[in-house]
């Protein structure tokens, strides 16, 4: 996923100064931002990805865990170019996000984590198992909407495309090779957690935008993350945060960029 050209890598925007990078969480792919993008794209350049493993990253390295991703996610930047940028993910993304911070805290102007994952055990694995294993459009809609708190409202066709990216060739076994590594220790033990006092020492702002009734990633408390995160909650939301809240999390991001340099 490295060539300018690379149809998983998009540059939206013409605004000025360092660019947001939106990194989307597991099982999506950079359609995650649709309803976000154009909020922001006016305020500030945006970088978007397809993960490894994900959308038009199906074949391509790096896929497998955060870390492998994160990697590829800085490889990709360097390559085109982009020495400085702020970082967003959700959920898997989020994860993602946060070591790629970790990796290159110089590069890293702020960091903005959307439900993320990596920052404790808990986690819904039969729901996020049964969302790997959804194929058609029905499948999806059950459980995105399980996933999602009770305000979803997504745009006439959205599981049907979701579907389809799913009969990609190799699009299945991508998704159960990403789910298997969010477990390293095994299902029973909770998902894989990213070093408390390394995200504790991160030099970058840090924060946090969570749903009240997330049921993937249960909503932590304030003292539950490293003592330099902001939290903020958003009442009545679930996990599916960029769906959902799409407003709320342009106001987020915006935030989170405009008092930074360029």
């Amino acid at each position: 996923m490295s060539s300018r050209n690379d149809p998983a890598f998009r540059r939206i925007g013409k605004a000025e100064g360092a660019p947001l990078v939106l990194l989307h969480g597991f099982g999506g792919n950079m359609r995650t931002w649709n309803r976000v993008f154009p909020l922001l794209k006016n305020d500030v350049p945006l970088i978007i990805f397809d993960l490894p493993g994900h959308g038009k990253s199906i074949h391509s390295d790096g896929r497998g865990g955060a870390g492998r991703m994160a990697k590829a996610i800085l490889e990709t930047l360097e390559e085109n170019g982009i020495e400085r940028f702020h970082a967003a993910g959700h959920s898997m993304g989020g994860a993602v996000a946060a070591l790629v911070a970790m990796r290159a805290p110089d590069k890293v102007l702020s960091l903005n984590l959307i439900a993320p994952g990596g920052m404790a055990p808990d986690i819904e694995a039969g729901l996020l198992e049964r969302f790997s294993k959804a194929e058609d459009a029905d499948e999806l809609e059950a459980v995105i909407r399980q996933m999602a708190g009770p305000g979803l409202d997504v745009p006439e066709g959205y599981f049907q495309a979701a579907a389809e990216f799913r009969q990609a060739p190799g699009a299945m076994e991508a998704l159960a090779e990403t789910y298997a590594a969010m477990f390293p220790d095994g299902r029973e033990r909770g998902q894989g957690v990213l070093p408390k006092e390394q995200l504790s020492a991160l030099p970058m702002p840090v924060r946090a935008l969570w749903g009240a009734d997330d049921t993937v990633l249960p909503c932590p408390d304030k003292g539950d993350l490293p003592a330099n995160f902001i939290l903020e909650v958003l009442g009545g939301a679930g996990h599916m945060l960029p769906e959902e809240r799409p407003g709320d999390v342009a106001d987020f991001l915006r935030a989170a960029v405009a008092p930074g340099p360029a």
